[in-house]
């Protein structure tokens, strides 16, 4: 039997065994998820996608976040990234951001929805992330600007 390759000991399909059920599970909900919230902003823009996800948050007691919210909160931004990345099509920061922030609220949590933009060698970087008791969540890179502040 021919030994594996170091590609493929940590392809995606043995990345996606290795996680827990649970974030399978979340991974999945998220890249069908995402083309939805693409679509929505597509046809009505920010405020229309923001009015739909809204009618499916659900009403969960509001609660204080935890370490362990936290903690779980950062690995659903990932996550979110992941199936941004390597979902049905790609999708960009501000679709996986709004499902994280929808995700989270629909826990109960108050996440807050961030989109912050600076000029780069005469270009526009714009880039959307989700906060969570002031945290910015899966970020690795220093963020722009915050522009807009938007209504959780």
């Amino acid at each position: 039997m021919p030994a594996l390759s170091a590609s493929n000991e940590s392809g995606p399909l043995r990345r996606f065994v290795r996680l827990s059920l649970r974030d399978q599970l979340r991974l999945v909900a998220l890249a069908l998820l995402l083309p939805l919230i693409d679509r929505k902003l597509r046809r009505g823009g920010l405020r229309e996608a923001q009015a739909w996800l809204a009618r499916w948050q659900g009403h969960a007691t509001p609660r204080a976040c935890t370490s362990a919210d936290l903690a779980d909160a950062e690995q659903l931004a990932r996550l979110a990234n992941i199936a941004g990345r390597r979902g049905f099509y790609a999708n960009t920061c501000l679709r996986q951001s709004l499902a994280v922030h929808w995700w989270l609220h629909r826990r109960g949590l108050r996440p807050q929805l961030r989109i912050g933009a600076q000029a780069s060698d005469g270009a526009l970087d714009a880039h959307a992330w989700v906060e969570l008791d002031g945290t910015p969540l899966a970020q690795s890179r220093e963020l722009p600007p915050v522009f807009a502040r938007l209504r959780d």
